[in-house]
């Protein structure tokens, strides 16, 4: 690791969260500052911002709470960034964000700040939040059922709100069997698109396609996009067998066929790969 300067005016900051404002000041301090972080705004970093958040649950999802700890830190970072540039603006500080979310989570736990009951289940609990942030959106003059559901978010995510939302006023399939007739039809019709229609038409049929699979995931309870990163995982770990297995055969992917790779495939299956 590289020496710092201990005579620093920085290190007589106590540890925390001063510090590490002071730290974000002086990176973008226009005479002193990271010439990279001074080139940067807020299009700019939300990518890293985003990759930290995944960051962050890569770790959780390996059990690695040392790597947790940096990551978390990492992400705390970001919002340390954002803030700091709306401060140069003129729109907000760092102090601004916290007592937002301080109120914020205040205002949605009633039954554990205020008067209400603790006496209540998940569900109810849950419910009960979705009309504290419908009380939100209201004020912010978002009236219509579906408005707030983030642009940015991964698409099956936002699907599946999108989803939810919509089946708060009613718009849904009473039934899991009328889901899966849905996803049959737009199979169908993405099997005909390919055939007589232009690529464009083809993509709104596999996106029509998509998104009835995400409903389908939402009715039976389970997370669209934790699944595709599970299943994402497992074929990672089952093509990796079959690179192993070719390899010690003196081969490749490249240079074998699909009848012997499928067969590799099968025997990581079998061995619960």
């Amino acid at each position: 690791m590289t020496a710092t300067n201990s005579d620093d005016p920085i290190f007589d900051i106590p540890e925390g969260m001063d510090r590490l404002r002071a730290v974000m000041a002086r990176l973008r301090d226009p005479d002193a500052g990271c010439p990279w972080d001074l080139e940067q705004d807020f299009a700019t970093i939300a990518p890293y911002t985003i990759e930290e958040a995944y960051e962050v649950q890569d770790a959780i999802q390996r059990d690695a709470m040392d790597d947790l700890r940096g990551e978390l830190g990492d992400l705390l970072f970001q919002s340390v960034f954002h803030a700091q540039m709306a401060e140069e603006a003129g729109h907000f500080d760092l102090m601004d964000v916290i007592r937002g979310i301080t109120d914020k989570m205040i205002a949605r736990h009633p039954h554990v700040f205020g008067d209400q009951s603790r006496d209540k289940s998940a569900d109810q609990q849950t419910a009960d939040w979705e009309v504290e942030k419908a009380k939100e959106r209201a004020a912010r003059a978002e009236t219509g059922v579906l408005d707030g559901v983030a642009l940015a978010l991964p698409a099956l995510m936002r699907a599946e709100k999108l989803q939810k939302r919509a089946a708060r006023v009613g718009f849904d399939w009473p039934a899991t069997d009328q889901v899966v007739d849905k996803i049959a039809e737009e199979a169908r019709e993405l099997a005909e698109a390919q055939k007589t229609l232009p690529q464009d038409r083809i993509a709104e049929e596999m996106g029509d396609l998509l998104f009835s699979v995400a409903n389908l995931a939402r009715h039976l309870g389970v997370d669209p996009e934790t699944a595709l990163r599970a299943t994402n995982d497992k074929f990672t770990r089952r093509f990796a067998f079959v690179e192993g297995a070719l390899r010690e055969a003196g081969t490749t992917p490249e240079g074998s066929t699909l009848e012997e790779m499928d067969a590799l495939w099968t025997a990581a299956k079998r061995a619960g790969i």
